[in-house]
């Protein structure tokens, strides 16, 4: 085999590799992918059944059923347009009450009803951090300013 030869059956085989590599790279990232809904979206139909969503909204007050003697826990997740029912089997977070703002991962089952994975309590959306709120406020005059 002539060196020119040797050179492009080496060049094939790595741009191959390199296409094999890429092809279980990008596989691994589409099976790991999970988006977000709203209960609305996901009342419409806009995700896929097939797959594992997050969910975000707030947690109905009321809402939350806890089974004596195990540790399965029903509420409800509202985005004040659409209320989905949601089961969850495990531990919740501290954070994790009625009003508060959650976001579950799982699936929609036949039911209508989604059974979480996982369980993440989100912080209240008005906190701020100091700094935060100090520089808004000296923000706000030119703000107000400007929209004059």
């Amino acid at each position: 085999m002539t060196p020119r030869k040797r050179r492009l059956v080496f060049a094939a085989g790595a741009l191959a590799a390199l296409g094999v590599a890429t092809t279980l790279v990008l596989n691994a990232f589409e099976d790991n992918l999970v988006f977000y809904y709203t209960p609305s979206e996901l009342h419409s139909g806009k995700a896929p059944a097939s797959r594992s969503v997050r969910i975000g909204g707030l947690v109905e007050a009321g809402s939350v059923q806890r089974d004596p003697g195990s540790t399965l826990v029903r509420f409800r997740v509202t985005d004040t347009a659409v209320t989905l029912p949601v089961t969850y089997e495990g531990i919740l977070p501290d954070l994790f009450r009625e009003g508060q703002g959650v976001v579950a991962e799982g699936r929609m089952d036949d039911n209508g009803v989604f059974q979480a994975r996982q369980v993440l309590a989100k912080h209240d959306e008005n906190y701020k951090a100091a700094e935060v709120t100090e520089a808004l406020e000296r923000a706000a005059p030119h703000a107000a300013a400007v929209a004059n």
